[in-house]
């Protein structure tokens, strides 16, 4: 039963990944823009929620319903007085700008808070489980961050469908020339990518605090690293395809801890290679931009 175990937590660890992944698969899809400082994005935002919770007083749920807005709101004028500028001047400059960032972020809040795990605490739910088996159980925790993965997939392809900013923002990903020409401003639709990205990866954030029990400084090195690989498996600006991926990644984790507690990692980073040499457009076609 202990495969089964495994199998099961992988799908579940692949919804964290998919959340996790879900911001920066907009950002390529819509702006072409690879973010290199979406894990500190996502651990800004895990910050932010902390502050929330001790200044105010509320629970990490309300905290969520003001650390998202105002991150989205962050994402916008970042996208509008820096990025946009730096897309003029080429693929380079974006990614620069995204590593100032991502060098930054971690010592300022090092400087603020200093190098101490911050708790992100949700009282009963982190230990609540569903008793499958006398060998299986499945954490309520984990569930429920793999079903917000699905509905937030879900929110997001009808939002990019169904709704004229959603529509505006597939043009801009197709041909921004061609959108200014029909009135629009793609610059603005840009920076709602941008801000929706923000707002992803903050959220993402709040959830790998709670399942790492806390937040620190430099946890954006390795969430990054998971968002990038569940990307690229997935495919390339495709919503779906980040959770597929994020499954793919979880799988061959939780897989590989079976035969060693060194092997996930490995085994992860293996598997995202191999993917890479094979299929280098991901498992899932994009939909982003088509």
């Amino acid at each position: 039963m202990n495969i089964v175990n495994a199998l099961i937590q992988g799908v579940l660890l692949g919804g964290l990944f998919a959340i996790s992944a879900l911001g920066l698969s907009l950002a390529f899809g819509v702006l072409k823009v690879v973010n290199l400082a979406h894990g500190q994005i996502m651990t800004l935002g895990a910050y932010f929620s902390v502050m929330t919770l001790t200044s105010l007083g509320m629970d990490v749920w309300l905290s969520i319903l003001i650390v998202v807005p105002a991150m989205f709101a962050i994402g916008y004028v970042v996208q509008r007085t820096m990025l946009q500028r730096a897309l003029r001047m080429g693929e380079l400059a974006p990614l620069m700008i995204t590593f100032g960032f991502s060098v930054i972020i971690p010592n300022v809040l090092i400087s603020v808070f200093t190098n101490n795990k911050l708790q992100i605490p949700i009282g009963d739910l982190a230990v609540a489980s569903i008793q499958v088996s006398d060998s299986i159980s499945i954490g309520v925790m984990p569930l429920l961050t793999l079903a917000i993965a699905v509905i937030l997939i879900v929110l997001l392809q009808l939002f990019l469908a169904r709704t004229r900013p959603g529509r505006n923002m597939r043009a801009a990903a197709d041909d921004p020339q061609t959108l200014s020409l029909m009135g629009v401003n793609y610059r603005n639709v840009y920076a709602m990518a941008m801000g929706l990205a923000f707002a992803l990866a903050a959220l993402a954030g709040v959830f790998f605090g709670i399942r790492q029990g806390g937040v620190t400084p430099f946890d954006g090195q390795l969430t990054v690293l998971f968002a990038f690989e569940a990307v690229i498996i997935g495919g390339l600006g495709s919503p779906w395809g980040t959770l597929a991926g994020g499954i793919v990644l979880g799988l061959a984790q939780t897989v590989a801890g079976l035969f060693g507690p060194e092997l996930p990692l490995l085994v992860g980073n293996l598997v995202f290679l191999l993917v890479l040499v094979l299929r280098p457009t991901g498992i899932v076609k994009s939909k982003v931009a088509s």
